[in-house]
């Protein structure tokens, strides 16, 4: 199977995305809206290549970007590729309007995740955005966009859980979390514990393990996880090797527990979709702020 790696910029204003408008391309494409960038260039760094896109396809300097997401896909728009996707969000940018736009495009849109049609984005943009084999949720659910993985159930009886730790100094003071949801955004359960001083990875680890006994107890068949840790959820589903030994010990009773489900999936969201699980994560930590012995 050929393999290609594109890189793409998730650029945001005023809590809105810019999509780009196909009107060059294989059919398959064309009429379609997707995120600027494209396939690297051979011996290309991604940052380089993706600061090549966005000045190409919009005038704008990309300047400050950080690392959100790297997917394997097989894209159904080309058959047998398989595509190595690398997402950065890009900050600090002045836009001027009206935005350039290079001669593959026509024009262009800032959406709220909200707004956008999954059948007017390409796959990829659908995957990195979040809105792959998701509906479209209202406006008033828990944010204006959520993400879904490539892999995500559509057993009616699954559910969203959204799990978070966090560690004040790493190592440090540390918290863990979790947050069930049903897949009409309601709050099934919730819960969390103080961990004592411990990783900030370690404390992600077991929000996921926390979110896994609890869902068990319910007797709930399918999850889908969404974690803000891309080392996590890349770690779950192997594309991350696991080098820290500390982490060794959970992660397999976190396997263990997944063999008890029929399905477990994980997606990365941006920190500011997983609000729920974070604020119980600090709840915890101011709560035991003034403790020192390790639980």
């Amino acid at each position: 199977m050929k393999q290609r790696v594109v890189v793409q910029a998730i650029i945001q204003s005023d809590g809105k995305t810019l999509l780009l408008h196909r009107c060059q391309g294989r059919p398959a494409i064309v009429g379609k809206y997707e995120l600027p960038g494209g396939t690297l260039e051979y011996d290309e760094q991604p940052e380089d290549g993706l600061r090549r896109h966005v000045q190409a396809e919009t005038g704008l300097q990309a300047k400050a970007l950080r690392l959100t997401d790297v997917i394997s896909m097989v894209n159904r728009e080309e058959g047998d590729v398989q595509h190595i996707l690398i997402s950065y969000a890009v900050s600090g940018l002045t836009v001027v309007e009206p935005i350039t736009l290079g001669r593959s495009y026509d024009t262009y849109e800032w959406k709220q995740l909200s707004e956008i049609q999954r059948d007017e984005l390409r796959d990829s943009a659908q995957l990195l955005l979040g809105l792959y084999g998701a509906e479209k949720l209202p406006p008033n659910s828990i944010a204006d966009g959520q993400s879904d993985d490539v892999d995500s159930t559509t057993n009616p009886l699954s559910v969203v859980i959204y799990s978070d730790g966090g560690s004040r100094g790493n190592p440090g003071p540390s918290a863990a979390a979790f947050v069930i949801m049903n897949r009409q955004q309601e709050v099934l359960d919730q819960g969390g514990i103080y961990l004592g001083i411990t990783t900030n990875n370690q404390a992600e680890y077991h929000g996921v393990q926390l979110g896994l006994e609890r869902a068990f107890e319910l007797g709930i068949p399918a999850i889908e996880f969404r974690i803000d840790s891309m080392l996590v959820v890349n770690q779950m589903k192997g594309i991350y090797k696991i080098k820290n030994r500390e982490l060794w010990p959970i992660n397999e009773r976190i396997r263990s527990l997944i063999d008890k489900f029929e399905k477990v999936t994980f997606t990365h969201v941006p920190r500011e979709l997983n609000q729920f699980a974070d604020s119980l994560v600090n709840k915890l930590l101011d709560e035991h702020q003034n403790d020192t012995a390790v639980i």
